[in-house]
């Protein structure tokens, strides 16, 4: 097996691990019952394996993100066939529920590099301070901008 392929399982695996965590996080916090969120978890999780499978097979200087957010900004455009279902499926599957094995990711990602991030000092929680306020003020002002121009405020 190729390298790439191999790595596209292993990130397939990972992906389904999230998937199964997400539902399950799903219906205990949510009470969106597992069966009901499976289609729309489905939709996402191949919307990650397109996303991934793009970045290593044809354009792999651009992060996998990219593909991921454009490929679910392209089914879910209310001009392209099934978007309707799309959004119905996915609302089904909380974003808290999303965030939660991810941010767990990060926390053990983090612990197993403690020994770096106390090298960083103090200069690391300045800089971390001021790009979360300035993304929040951003995010608020493109958010002001956009509800704006659509006329709900």
């Amino acid at each position: 097996m190729t390298t790439k392929r191999q790595n596209l399982l292993e990130s397939v695996v990972v992906l389904i691990i999230v998937s199964v965590m997400t539902l399950i996080g799903n219906q205990a916090g949510f009470d969106n019952g597992i069966i009901e969120a499976l289609p729309g978890m489905g939709i996402l999780l191949l919307l990650c394996i397109a996303g991934i499978a793009t970045n290593m097979f044809v354009f792999r200087k651009i992060p996998s993100v990219l593909f991921v957010i454009t490929y679910g900004v392209i089914v879910t455009l209310p001009g392209f066939p099934f978007s309707d279902a799309v959004n119905a499926y996915v609302a089904k599957v909380h974003f808290l529920a999303l965030t939660t094995p991810i941010l767990a990711y990060a926390g053990v990602a983090i612990g197993k590099d403690l020994d770096a991030f106390k090298k960083s000092g103090w200069r690391i929680v300045v800089v971390s301070l001021f790009v979360m306020t300035s993304t929040y003020i951003a995010s608020a002002a493109i958010s002001q901008g956009v509800l704006k121009f659509m006329g709900d405020i």
